[in-house]
C-alpha cells in the first residue's frame, strides 16, 4: 500500500543529521507524498529545501503558527508570499488559533489567521489550521469570512462531534494523528469514527504527536515520533474505525488528492 502524510514538520531541529536516512525510511514504508508545514520565517528557508530537494515526495506548506505570532512583525507576510511564488504547488499553514497557550495575544493571532485565511480564499489554497481550546471563536471567524473553495484542514482534530458537525457544514476535513490512539483518547476516536470517511485524512505531525508503544515501529528516541509511523497510525485507526486498513487509506489518498490537489504515487 501507499501512504500519505498531511502535516508534519521534516524541518524540526530534533530531525537534524538524520533527514536524510529518516526520508528514505518512509519510502520504504510505502510514504509517496507528505506536506512538510512550516511555522514561522525561521523554518520556512529548511521547509523550501527540503521540497526542492525530494518534489516527488515533499509539498512545502508555509504559515506563521499561533505560537510564533509573538515572535514576528507584519513583515512575515510579505515573506510568506515570496515563498508561495517560489513554490506554485505550496500549501499554507501551520496557521491558527490558541488559547491553550501562556498568556494568548489574542488579537495578533487573530489578525495573523485572517491574512491566512483570506490569502487561501483568494488563492484556493490548501489551508492547515491549528487550534487548541478556540473553537468557538474560530467557526465564528470562519462563518464571517470568504473561505477557500476547496475547504480547510483541521490538522490533529480533538474536538468534539458537534464542533465537527459546524465545521463540515463549512468545507472542513479533519486529520487523525498517531497520538489519539492511547487510551485515554477514546474520545477522539470515537468522533472521527462518526466522521464522514470522504472528509478524514491521516497525519503524523512528527516529530510530535507520538503514537503508544505499540504503533511505533520506528524509534528515533522517547519522545520524537518517526514519519514511517504513519502506516502504523492507519492500521490502528483502521481497527477503531471497523474497516480494513486497504479500504481506509484508499480513501485517505483519495482524499489527500481531493484536498491538496496533488496525487499519490509510487515514482
Amino acid at each position: 500500500m501507499i501512504y500519505t502524510d498531511a502535516h508534519l514538520h521534516l524541518q524540526d531541529p530534533r530531525f537534524s543529521g538524520q533527514i536524510d536516512d529518516i526520508i528514505t525510511t518512509m519510502r520504504e514504508a510505502g510514504i509517496t507524498r507528505c506536506v512538510v508545514n512550516g511555522t514561522s520565517p525561521d523554518d520556512w528557508p529548511k521547509v523550501s529545501e527540503l521540497a526542492n530537494r525530494h518534489p516527488d515526495l515533499i509539498t512545502p506548506s508555509f504559515g506563521l503558527h499561533p505560537w510564533k505570532t509573538p515572535y514576528h512583525d507584519d513583515r512575515w507576510k510579505e515573506t510568506l508570499l515570496q515563498y508561495l511564488d517560489k513554490h506554485p504547488d505550496a500549501c499554507l499553514g501551520e496557521c491558527g488559533l490558541d488559547r491553550w497557550m501562556k498568556n494568548p495575544d489574542r488579537q495578533a493571532q487573530e489578525e495573523a489567521f485572517l491574512f491566512h485565511l483570506a490569502l487561501a480564499a483568494e488563492r484556493n489554497l490548501p489551508l492547515s489550521i491549528h487550534v487548541l481550546k478556540a473553537w468557538g471563536w474560530l467557526i465564528n471567524l470562519l462563518e464571517n469570512h470568504a473561505l477557500p473553495q476547496r475547504g480547510f484542514l483541521l490538522h490533529s482534530y480533538g474536538g468534539s462531534l458537534e464542533t465537527a458537525k459546524e465545521l463540515l457544514k463549512l468545507g472542513a476535513y479533519f486529520s487523525f494523528s498517531g497520538y489519539f490512539l492511547s487510551e485515554r483518547k477514546a474520545g477522539v476516536r470515537e468522533v472521527f469514527a462518526q466522521l464522514p470517511l470522504n472528509r478524514v485524512l491521516l497525519e503524523t505531525d512528527a516529530p510530535d504527536m507520538t503514537p503508544p508503544d505499540k504503533y511505533r515501529p520506528y524509534l528515533l528516541s522517547e519522545n520524537t515520533n518517526h514519519p514511517a509511523n504513519l502506516p502504523s497510525i492507519a492500521s490502528g485507526l483502521s481497527y477503531y474505525l471497523q474497516t480494513s486498513t486497504a479500504t481506509l487509506v484508499s480513501h485517505m489518498n483519495a482524499n489527500f488528492q481531493r484536498f491538496f490537489g496533488v496525487e499519490s504515487k509510487i515514482i
